[in-house]
């Protein structure tokens, strides 16, 4: 019995050493920060492009304030670079910006309504799985994928609603734009590669 256990040990270390070997062994440390890089670019980069589709009609010369006390921060990634995209896009489309409600003709309210990230997967071939090995700890057989896509979408969702001041006048409203980031990875056998729209060419 026990030289039968012998036996599979040595079976299931040359199975995952073969595999190793074949589809190649690293080690990779991927962050420090609590996000990596490519999750920030991917949410900063859909954030951006929904604050470039807003597109306000706002009173010419008017000084206007961006309230931003509706905009879940706490729920939002990259909160403080969505209202910079958002202020950007006020600047060029001729806004003043002042940094007190009292001095604004023009308050426009910034809401979010989602921001994060969705993940997916596609595999076909052979997923991650883990054996016993009597008398000894279990074998973990790493995945072995004939065709996989791993898909990772960034997503924003913003509006912006203005009204005048003191009397609460309406004047425009956007509705909500969407903007979205892809990094899709997809491996075949031995092969792999990326399509993204997240770094520049």
């Amino acid at each position: 019995m026990e030289r039968r256990a012998f036996f599979r040990l040595i079976l299931a270390c040359t199975t995952a050493l073969l595999i190793a070997v074949l589809a190649g062994c690293a080690t990779m440390r991927k962050t420090e920060p609590p996000r990596t890089a490519t999750e920030q670019l991917l949410i900063s980069t859909a954030a951006a492009r929904a604050a470039a589709q807003l597109q306000p009609t706002l009173p010419a010369g008017s000084k206007v304030f961006l309230d931003t006390q509706f905009y879940d921060t706490d729920q939002v990634v990259e909160p403080k670079y969505t209202i910079a995209a958002v202020r950007d896009q006020l600047l060029r489309l001729g806004a003043h910006l002042v940094a007190d409600r009292k001095d604004a003709d023009v308050v426009v309210e910034l809401r979010s309504g989602a921001q994060s990230i969705d993940s997916s997967e596609f595999l076909i071939g052979i997923p991650k799985f883990s054996f016993p090995i009597p008398f000894a700890s279990a074998v973990t057989i790493p995945e072995i994928p004939f065709f996989k896509i791993a898909r990772r979408t960034g997503i924003s969702k913003i509006g912006l609603v203005a009204y005048g001041t003191p009397d609460g006048e309406p004047i425009t409203a956007t509705g909500d734009h969407f903007g979205q980031s892809h990094l899709n990875k997809y491996n075949l056998l031995i092969f792999s590669w990326t399509r993204q729209d997240i770094y520049p060419p």
